[in-house]
C-alpha cells in the first residue's frame, strides 16, 4: 500500500513514514514535498530570520548559531525536522596558493536507507574546486545551503585568514507552517498554489497568482503605491499612483491617466476668410488647422469648449466659430449646426467662446477635435479676422 499514516499502525510505523506525513513548518512545494528551510524569528524580535546565522569566530572559522530547519529528501523520503540547540564553529582549509574557491556550508543529511553508512544530520562544509573564476558545488541530496564562503588564494590563520566582510554570501530561506505567511529572505521561490502569501525584504505583502508574485494592493483591487515602482500590472481596470503622483489605469497594454485631459490647443497666429461653408484653413495663419486629440474617459463624455477673437467687416457681417469632432476617419459631431457655434458681427475685437457636451463616446478611443471657421453669407465676398483661437477638452464624470 502506497498510502502512508503516522500513529495509526500499532507496529510497522517507520521513520519514513513519520517523515513523509510531517504537517508542521512546511511551506508547500508540490502536493507532496515541502520547501527545505530555516524557521524565522530572532530572540529581540527585530530580525526575520536569525537561525543558523554564521559570523566570523578566528581567522579561518565561522561560528553557525542555533536554529531550526526542514530539510525536504526526495519525493518518497519526506522531510527531515532538524535543530541544532547550540551554535557550532566551522572551519576552513587554507586558501590554494593560485586560485580561490567558494566553499559551501550546508546542513545535511545522512540517511543509509538512501545512501552511505551513516545516519546523522550535520553543518558541513563543502570545499570548493581552486579555479579562475570559483564557484561552489553543486548542493548535495538531503542538504540545505546556509552560506557561500569565498576562500581567496593563499589565505590562511597566519596571514589575516578570510576576508569575512566581504567573503559570506547568505542563502539562508525561511518557511513556515501550512498557510503562513513566508518572510521571504535570500532567493525567492516560486508559490505552491494561488493563495498563498509571503512579506518581501522590502517589506511588500505579496500574493502568488498561479503564475507570478503580485503585490498585495494588486491583488485585491486596490491602488499600486509609487513605491512599488515598476510593478506590472495583473489586469485590465487595475489602477496605480505613478512615480509624478497621477493616478493612472492599465488598458490592457498600457498604463494612461485614470482621468484623462483636460487637452487643450491654441494659437495667437491671426487669420482670415471669407469661406460662407465652415473651413479649418485661415490664410495668414501659420497654424492649419487647429486640433487636439482627446481620449474618451470611462463616463463617455467630455465638455467642449472653443472660442476666438473675432473681427468682422460690419455689424451684419456675422463670424463663426465652431468645432468638427472625428474618431479616425468617422465624423462624431459634424460642424454644420450654427446652434453650437460662437458668433460675433463688430468692427471691433470681440472675444465670444461656448461649451458643447459630447456624450457616447467609447472609452479608451483617441478622438480629434478640429476648430473651423466661415462668414455669413455675404455677395461682397467680405472677410472676418480669427485670432486667440482655443480648443479645450474637459472629461465629465
Amino acid at each position: 500500500m502506497n498510502l502512508r499514516s503516522s500513529w495509526v499502525a500499532e507496529t510497522g510505523q517507520t521513520r519514513e513514514d513519520t517523515r513523509l506525513t510531517q504537517t508542521g513548518a512546511t511551506t508547500m512545494l508540490n502536493p507532496v514535498q515541502v520547501r527545505s528551510g530555516i524557521l524565522p524569528g530572532s530572540y529581540s524580535g527585530q530580525f526575520r530570520l536569525s537561525g543558523f546565522w554564521m559570523t566570523n569566530a578566528s581567522a579561518m572559522s565561522a561560528t553557525v548559531s542555533e536554529g531550526r530547519a526542514v530539510v525536504q529528501g526526495e519525493i518518497s523520503q519526506g522531510v527531515y525536522p532538524v535543530t541544532l540547540p547550540a551554535s557550532q564553529t566551522v572551519t576552513f582549509t587554507p586558501g590554494n596558493p593560485q586560485y580561490g574557491r567558494v566553499d559551501l556550508v550546508v546542513l545535511r543529511i545522512y540517511d543509509r536507507l538512501y545512501e552511505g553508512q551513516r545516519n546523522e544530520a550535520v553543518v558541513e562544509v563543502i570545499e570548493g574546486v581552486p579555479e579562475q573564476t570559483p564557484k561552489a558545488m553543486p548542493v548535495p541530496a538531503r542538504s540545505l545551503p546556509l552560506y557561500e564562503v569565498t576562500v581567496p588564494a593563499g589565505v590562511s590563520a597566519g596571514n589575516g585568514g578570510i576576508p569575512w566582510a566581504t567573503a559570506l554570501k547568505d542563502l539562508r530561506t525561511p518557511v513556515v507552517a501550512v498557510g503562513g505567511i513566508v518572510p521571504a529572505e535570500g532567493p525567492v521561490a516560486p508559490g505552491a498554489y494561488p493563495g498563498q502569501y509571503q512579506d518581501t525584504a522590502d517589506g511588500q505583502f505579496q500574493r502568488w497568482d498561479g503564475g507570478k508574485w503580485v503585490s498585495y494592493p494588486a491583488g485585491i483591487g486596490g491602488i499600486i503605491p509609487a513605491s512599488a515602482g515598476t510593478l506590472p500590472a495583473s489586469y485590465t481596470g487595475q489602477y496605480r499612483e505613478s512615480a509624478l503622483g497621477q493616478l493612472q489605469r492599465w488598458n490592457g497594454s498600457a498604463w494612461l491617466p485614470a482621468v484623462p485631459g483636460p487637452a487643450y490647443n491654441d494659437t495667437l497666429d491671426h487669420g482670415t476668410t471669407s469661406s460662407t461653408t465652415y473651413t479649418p484653413i485661415l490664410a495668414e495663419r501659420a497654424v492649419n488647422p487647429l486640433t487636439v486629440n482627446f481620449t474618451a474617459p470611462p463616463s463617455k463624455t467630455v465638455l467642449i469648449g472653443f472660442g476666438a477673437r473675432i473681427q468682422s467687416t460690419s455689424p451684419d457681417h456675422y463670424a463663426y466659430v465652431n468645432i468638427r469632432v472625428t474618431q479616425g476617419t468617422t465624423v462624431v459631431l459634424d460642424s454644420t449646426d450654427d446652434e453650437r457655434a460662437a458668433v460675433c458681427a463688430s468692427e471691433h475685437n470681440t472675444s465670444v467662446a461656448t461649451s458643447v457636451r459630447l456624450g457616447n463616446l467609447t472609452p479608451g478611443l483617441t478622438y480629434t477635435v478640429t476648430v473651423v471657421h466661415r462668414v455669413v453669407a455675404n455677395t461682397l465676398n467680405l472677410k472676418a479676422g480669427f485670432d486667440n483661437v482655443f480648443v479645450r477638452v474637459d472629461p465629465l464624470a
